[in-house]
């Protein structure tokens, strides 16, 4: 195991050149191409903005605009949760490359988690706009007569931890993505299995509404590892001005997702010899 994973890095630009062709292929045939990678969370948080101001107006006013809210917290789990629904077939589908001796397996789930993240990375300016235009539009207070959350953490110490959780959520999406790419070979449930249990853990995990507001169940939600990454997100870009303060919890996820990370390769590397015979 120690071996093969000492090998990963020499494979860097192998995965660098499968994203650029994943994500080519992505858009192959569309009149704007890559540009939908930014077009796509423009029009997302656009249909957001207008629900929940005109058609469904949200009812926790401690945090306007709510759209933005919600959006610091769903475009990471979209990375998450696609990169998870990919890895799993990715084997599958590469079997022809798979079945060549000298073809790294674990590549091919490594490459849907970081085309996912190109595509994070691709939204992240557009959220960005919206906040820095929001930091200085007129929020209406709360119904409680308390300001409302909103505002942008422009400060250059809040956003210096932003690259922190982006790498603890690479780690942690990779780990789990190269366990669920071997099992998945072996038992073709895991799909449709983890289709549901994305559908909890979305709705077990802080997005479309704050923490705060579930305090009874605080010590449940933080037993689930995706609620100190949609809280690290939404501190630090939706966030009142104050300092960052879920940098323990943050440090701490960072290192199980090591552990994660390192038990999902452990898995992948004792099946690894059977793939080529299942595929």
């Amino acid at each position: 195991m120690w071996h093969n994973l000492a090998r990963l890095f020499k494979y860097r630009g192998l995965i660098q050149s499968l994203v650029a062709r994943e994500l080519k292929a992505r858009y192959r045939g569309s009149a704007l191409g890559i540009f939908w990678s930014f077009g796509n969370p423009l029009l997302l948080l656009l249909i957001y903005s207008a629900v929940f101001k005109y058609f469904v107006p949200a009812k926790d006013n401690t945090v306007q605009p709510y759209s933005l809210f919600l959006f610091c917290g769903l475009l990471p789990w979209t990375w998450f949760a696609s990169s998870l629904n990919e890895s799993t077939g990715s084997l599958i589908a590469g079997g022809n490359l798979i079945k060549k001796v000298l073809f790294p397996a674990e590549v091919l789930p490594i490459v849907s988690v970081v085309a996912n993240m190109v595509h994070f990375l691709l939204g992240l300016p557009i959220l960005g706009l919206f906040l820095a235009y929001f930091a200085y539009a007129d929020v209406p207070p709360a119904a409680d007569g308390a300001p409302a959350i909103t505002g942008v953490a422009l400060h250059a110490a809040e956003l210096v931890w932003l690259p922190v959780v982006i790498l603890v959520q690479l780690i942690l999406t990779t780990g789990i993505a190269l366990a669920l790419s071997a099992l998945t070979v072996h038992f073709r449930d895991v799909r449709d299995i983890l289709t549901n249990v994305l559908t909890f853990w979305f709705f077990a995990t802080p997005i479309i509404y704050p923490i705060a507001s579930v305090p009874q169940l605080k010590q449940w939600l933080d037993l689930n590892p995706f609620t100190h990454l949609a809280v690290s997100y939404q501190e630090i870009l939706f966030h009142p001005q104050n300092a960052f303060g879920h940098v323990y919890w943050l440090l701490a996820l960072g290192a199980a997702s090591c552990v994660v990370f390192l038990a999902g390769y452990w898995l992948f590397d004792r099946l690894r010899d059977s793939f080529a015979e299942v595929v």
